[in-house]
């Protein structure tokens, strides 16, 4: 077993490593040749924040695939797609998965890819395995590859399954806002539309052939990592073929580590990784989720100076009026309560949002009091700097 270094010059460089000596920095942003699964077991464990696999299909070709004037499909039929029996596919599956979820954080995710011949065993031994799937999403292919005998609906889609280490896992990544940003502010959706790799990102060879038959877009990956992780992040993809994890993960400023045992898929792969630019740091900031903004009370306000006791505060109508008692409390009609039972209370409702509702006067203008909340936590941001 070798890593395969990208070298800083553009050449690749190969350096034999002693799995029992491995750390994760040693094979940071290199391609490890070897199996998968034995691979996976010379790593620490719960070493990697996300995997990516993209296994073999199991297409059971049998025989040669043509089009209607008889020329031949390039189809996937390589000998690491071929397994004897489902059975034998199932054993092969379970191993890189058990070796897999060794080597994943607990707060870590994995997406696995697939086509109807084989995403639907992965599943299963997924859930037998432990791992707690989160979402299937559908690649809806824009221009998929027609079915040219006729007797089946066109194959238009693969299905990913995003999953956690376990029911229970908690803190993994989910960039929520930044994918709302992203889609016109709009919750994301479980159904992705992108066109299969052709053109000038499809790699091909000396002989203009297919490096590899199933790369995948590099639009696709960067949406799984823009989802699923940060800057920095270690990325793990053990089936790495063309490289299209590498070539996303370095321009989105993480790191990845790559496994395959193919010399022709590695060399295409670190020769596409090392022309990659990477991102300027400055564009790759994520947009935070509200849920991850540091927790401020509402007497913080009044330790602070930004209010005082006895500060009237009203609704944007001046509808109510509530006096700021020094407890951090709101008096109102001879009761005194929470902001946010509060503003509820005034309005006859179960539930309010006492930082929205409630607004202080300054310079003769309403404001609500959750901007004075903003000016708090910009603080603690330059404290902790």
């Amino acid at each position: 077993m070798s890593v395969v270094r990208l070298a800083s010059k553009g050449r690749p460089v190969a350096a034999s490593a002693a799995p029992s000596s491995r750390s994760v920095a040693d094979v940071l942003d290199t391609i490890i040749k070897g199996d998968c699964v034995a691979a996976l077991e010379s790593l620490p464990e719960k070493s990697v924040d996300v995997i990516f696999a993209d296994p073999p299909y199991n297409l059971q070709l049998d025989g040669d695939l043509h089009r209607p004037d008889q020329s031949k499909v390039n189809a996937v039929d390589d000998h690491w797609d071929q397994f004897d029996s489902f059975q034998a596919y199932d054993a092969f599956t379970r191993a890189w998965l058990l070796a897999a979820r060794r080597v994943l954080k607990p707060t870590g995710t994995i997406w696995v890819i697939g086509s109807y011949h084989n995403i639907f065993r992965v599943g299963a031994s997924l859930q037998d395995l432990g791992f707690w799937i989160l979402n299937d999403v559908i690649w809806r292919k824009t221009n998929p590859m027609p079915n040219f005998r006729g007797r089946r609906f066109q194959n238009a889609h693969e299905t990913m399954i995003w999953a956690s280490r376990d029911q229970n896992a908690k803190g993994y990544t989910f960039n929520y806002e930044a994918l709302k940003a992203a889609n016109d502010d709009l919750q994301m959706r479980s159904d992705w539309l992108f066109p299969i790799c052709t053109g000038g990102e499809r790699l091909k060879d000396e002989n203009g052939d297919k490096v590899h038959p199933t790369q995948k877009p590099e639009a696709l990956l960067a949406r799984v990592l823009m989802s699923s992780t940060k800057p920095g992040d270690v990325v793990l993809d053990p089936f790495f073929g063309s490289g299209t994890t590498g070539a996303v993960a370095k321009r989105l400023g993480r790191r990845f580590i790559g496994i395959d045992r193919e010399q022709a898929y590695i060399d295409a792969a670190m020769a596409r990784i090392d022309a990659v630019e990477p991102a300027d740091l400055a564009t790759l900031k994520i947009v935070a989720s509200k849920r991850a903004e540091p927790r401020v009370a509402f007497v913080t306000l009044l330790e602070s100076g930004l209010l005082k006791p006895g500060a009237t505060l009203t609704d944007t109508k001046r509808r109510w009026m509530a006096t700021v008692q020094a407890d951090g409390s709101l008096s109102h009609g001879g009761e005194q309560a929470s902001i946010h039972r509060m503003g509820a209370k005034v309005q006859g409702l179960d539930a309010c949002n006492g930082w929205t509702f409630w607004h202080f006067e300054d310079e003769g203008a309403l404001q609500p009091i959750d901007a004075l909340r903003q000016e708090i936590r910009k603080t603690m941001a330059i404290a902790g700097a």
